[in-house]
């Protein structure tokens, strides 16, 4: 009875985590309390996961993670691959997807789409790769990469626990290589080949609209600017901003990358908070859309707040004139956020270069305004605006971006080399960051929780699926293949089951379910199970045929891609990884 109750609660769990109505962290709890009160665990048990070493070693790799961030190695290395699109748009995918692919052998795969998202849009005019083809592309190359090392997705480190768990020697740091090699070299070059069935027509904006909202503002182009005789392509604007349109002598004419750019032109650019704001930042006084005279430290001490326009404002219907309204108001609009269509260029007034303006404001349009934290807090007590919250934007460290490399480096080694527990390495390099300057605690702590709440209790369901004896009880339903298909046949059956699980599932969920069954599917057979459950665990990182795992959910709203979008192109190469996995994994690890 114990096993069929506990493959009732992996069916709930299945059930909670496809439907996603409720949050994943507190499905994940509640996963927890159905284990006790079902009797299937102890208290205990079920709250041993939190506080297991490979929960808190994750924790740690993505408190580092954001260390990377911080001192902008990523965004450096990003710079570099820029430098590729030269050589024609195929070398640069191959360039960029590479390089997302070696990020993500050490770090999160998720943080590392999160990071490269922003500079991939803003290189895809200047490639030639319709962003379309180039989104999807990079999504995948990231989960690639998670199978190529132990530390490359929390997949492998909780699958590596489980294995301790049932007397199994853990994965080695480079123990998957051999075979997550094949996978990421075969799965990009498909990727790249098949990118070619998605459409490059798409609607809406260029760039970023899930992560954060895209602002459309102006930088104005005045004399003795470098812009000034630069052409359109060769613009760089801080992250890389697009250029949507420029502005000359009041009309707007479109953003050919061979328009050489004249003094008083100002160009209409789009991006998220955090990249206006740096490209305001980096850029002097007189060149950002709040052009107001203040001072850089000035700036550096005044609040950047996102401020929606309701229907009670008296600003509906009116112009937003930059100069004017910080007059009026003592702030500086920044930029303007207006749903759902950013990519139209707004006309300017043909007031003088100083005092543009977005066009009519209409319910539900978001300011991005900056300006001292008194005067902010007057305007959101009128009826005017109403605050969504304050934008907070960290320059990158750049001078302790070696310094950042060299710890992150030392504490995956001193994790892989087993020269001290995990965790402890972990934390050495997290408070290593953060003494060093690095990163802020702050920052440093800005992690994503719920992954280390769904880990916890994941590790909850698969001992219980193990102690109840539902492991067994699957394996024995599967052993019916074995007559005709025999070990390696059972292992593709336990790898496809691994890949249906991931797709309403987690990976972390699905491979912590089959564990317990590639197990003891491996024993009824008389064989080594240790290629049954390394087969689980990289199954587990190979559906790509929705936009369910984070990665595929980053990039489905800035690309505009379909569900079907991911069927055509992420159907197929999932089927290859199936068949390379199951040619590749009784080679490396024999029954």
């Amino acid at each position: 009875m114990e096993a069929f109750a506990a493959l009732a609660v992996v069916g709930i769990a299945i059930a909670l985590f496809a439907i996603d109505r409720i949050p994943v962290e507190v499905s994940s709890l509640a996963l927890v309390v159905i284990l006790v009160a079902a009797g299937l665990l102890t208290p205990e048990e079920a709250l041993a996961g939190f506080s297991n070493e490979t929960v808190i070693f994750i924790f740690a790799l993505l408190a580092m993670t954001q260390g990377l961030e911080a001192t902008g190695v990523m965004h450096l290395v990003a710079e570099r691959v820029l430098a590729v699109a030269r050589a024609g748009p195929r070398a640069f995918m191959v360039a960029l997807l590479g390089v997302v692919c070696a990020f993500s052998t050490v770090a999160s795969n998720t943080a590392v789409t999160a990071a490269f998202l922003p500079i991939a849009s803003g290189a895809a005019r200047r490639s030639g790769v319709p962003l379309r083809r180039l989104l999807l592309p990079l999504a995948f190359a990231s989960m690639l990469g998670g199978t190529v090392l132990l530390f490359g997705t929390s997949t492998n480190l909780v699958v590596s626990e489980a294995m301790q768990r049932l007397g199994m020697r853990p994965i080695g740091f480079a123990e998957l290589a051999p075979v997550g090699l094949v996978l990421a070299v075969a799965g990009i070059a498909a990727t790249i080949a098949l990118a070619r069935r998605l459409s490059p027509e798409m609607q809406g904006s260029p760039t970023l609209d899930l992560l954060e909202r895209e602002y459309v503002t102006e930088v104005v182009v005045e004399a003795g600017s470098p812009l000034v005789g630069k052409a359109v392509g060769d613009v760089n604007l801080g992250s890389d901003l697009p250029v949507l349109g420029i502005v000359r002598a009041g009309s707007t004419i479109a953003a050919d990358p061979r328009q050489v750019l004249a003094v008083e032109d100002r160009l209409v650019v789009g991006g998220g908070p955090t990249d206006v704001i740096r490209m305001e930042a980096e850029s002097p006084p007189a060149e950002g859309n709040g052009a107001d005279g203040v001072d850089r430290a000035s700036r550096s001490s005044a609040l950047v707040v996102e401020a929606w326009i309701p229907p009670t404002s008296t600003l509906l219907g009116r112009s937003v004139r930059v100069g004017r309204f910080a007059q009026a108001h003592g702030v500086t609009v920044l930029g303007l956020h207006r749903h759902p269509a950013l990519h139209r260029l707004h006309r300017e007034a043909r007031d003088g270069p100083r005092a543009g303006r977005y066009g009519p404001l209409a319910i539900g349009d978001v300011l991005l305004l900056r300006g001292p934290e008194e005067r902010i807090r007057e305007l959101a007590q009128s009826d005017d605006v109403t605050l969504l919250g304050e934008i907070e934007h960290r320059p990158h460290r750049h001078r302790r971006a070696g310094l950042a490399v060299a710890i992150f480096a030392m504490s995956i080694a001193a994790a892989g080399l087993r020269l001290t527990s995990p965790a402890i390495a972990g934390l050495c390099g997290m408070l290593a960051m953060i003494a060093t300057g690095c990163v802020d605690s702050r920052t440093a702590f800005r992690v994503d929780w719920r992954v280390v709440i769904l880990i916890g209790s994941l590790l909850a369901l698969g001992a219980a699926v193990e102690k109840s004896g539902a492991g067994e009880l699957v394996a024995g339903s599967i052993m019916s293949l074995a007559p005709v298909a025999g070990p390696r046949g059972v292992l593709c059956a336990v790898m496809l089951l691994t890949i249906v699980l991931s797709i309403p599932m987690s990976n972390q969920a699905a491979a912590l379910v089959m564990v317990p069954i590639a197990y003891h599917s491996a024993i009824d057979l008389g064989v080594d199970p240790r290629p049954f459950v390394i087969g689980a665990c990289l199954a587990a990182s190979c559906t790509f045929m929705t936009p369910l795992e984070p990665s595929a959910a980053l990039v489905y709203g800035p690309g505009h891609y379909r569900f079907s979008d991911f069927l055509r192109v992420g159907t197929p190469i999932t089927l290859l990884m199936l068949a390379i996995l199951t040619a590749a994994v009784p080679i490396v690890w024999p029954f």
